[in-house]
């Protein structure tokens, strides 16, 4: 399974639905993970520009996906983000590829022509 990150900010009108009727949004988040076949790790309010940051494993990106389109589409939320998190083991073998790329920046001189 991928990690990822789902942030993003409530809509005042669900702002305002919560402090009337406050609620652990915690369970939402885990439901509509499960349903897409992920699984929640953990989930917190922020302070700041954004409202909340889910972090969640999923067997691929497309179920990451599922789960962010699910909860976007309701139009409670604003500005929703999945970002898919890099272990560090993952990181140092990318960074070993990255090492054997091969890679021209550009330049004046036509590709062709180096």
């Amino acid at each position: 399974m991928s990690k990822f990150a789902l942030i993003g900010g409530y809509t005042q009108q669900s702002m305002a639905a919560m402090v009337q009727n406050p609620s652990d949004r915690s369970a939402a988040a885990r439901e509509v993970i499960e349903s897409v076949g992920g699984k929640l790790e953990s989930f917190y309010w922020m302070l700041g520009e954004d409202d909340f940051l889910a972090i969640f494993d999923a067997p691929d990106d497309v179920t990451a996906a599922a789960g962010a389109v699910a909860v976007s589409s309701s139009g409670a939320l604003r500005n929703v983000r999945t970002i898919k998190l890099i272990t560090m083991d993952e990181v140092q073998k990318l960074l070993q590829k990255a090492k054997a790329a091969t890679y021209h920046p550009p330049s004046s001189v036509p590709a062709g022509r180096r």
